[in-house]
């Protein structure tokens, strides 16, 4: 289901997950750029991308698929891999995710010993929990996340198959029937980690 159902059903969710979504997926792009731009790689401060300003990182069709259907995609950071090397580009495509997940932990460790009211507790357990979406969905190595640029700097001649695939124009539609298949086990795991994070600061 699509967050636009939202709008008329519960119209203060929607602000809440629309805007802890927009700045959870600036911020994971953000860590992709800023890793890239630390480690010596240009590009993305040549394409205005080591910034925190969603409109520089959403993109269109991915935004509104989020709306329509409730899964959707923000602008790859273009970089040089020839910039960064092998360890390098590992650490760029990592920096998304982990940086997901630091925001879920912060999220925790607030719920654990701060004294909130209802509403930011909604709101804090709405931003761990679509960080933690984030973190572990982008790690899952197949084309198109971060999981299989990780897994390809891990086994550079699988890296570059993967690379070749990702170019291919039907690479979306295989990734979003893998999503389709899987997404009962998808679900699961997340719903496993986002326990985990819960747990591990005793929230």
């Amino acid at each position: 289901m699509g967050l636009i159902s939202l709008l008329t059903s519960n119209p203060l969710a929607f602000v809440i997950i629309a805007a802890a979504l927009v700045l959870s997926l600036a911020f994971h792009e953000f860590a992709h750029a800023w890793t890239a731009d630390r480690l010596g790689d240009p590009t993305p401060r040549r394409y205005g991308r080591v910034t925190l300003n969603p409109l520089k990182h959403l993109d269109p069709f991915g935004t509104l698929l989020m709306l329509l259907v409730g899964f959707g995609f923000a602008k790859p950071v273009p970089i040089n891999p020839n910039n960064l090397g092998r360890w390098g580009t590992l650490w760029v495509s990592a920096a998304g995710p982990l940086s997901n997940l630091l925001i879920a932990l912060v999220c925790a460790l607030l719920l654990k010993f701060g004294s909130h009211s209802s509403f930011v507790v909604t709101v804090l357990l709405t931003v761990l929990s679509i960080n933690v979406v984030l973190a572990v969905f982008n790690l899952i190595p197949i084309p198109l996340l971060d999981g299989s640029r990780i897994l390809g700097a891990l086994v550079p001649s699988l890296g570059r198959s993967l690379t070749q695939f990702e170019m291919q124009p039907y690479s979306f539609l295989i990734v979003m029937a893998f999503i389709y298949l899987f997404g009962r086990q998808i679900s699961g795991l997340i719903g496993t980690v986002q326990d985990w994070v819960l747990g591990f600061v005793g929230a």
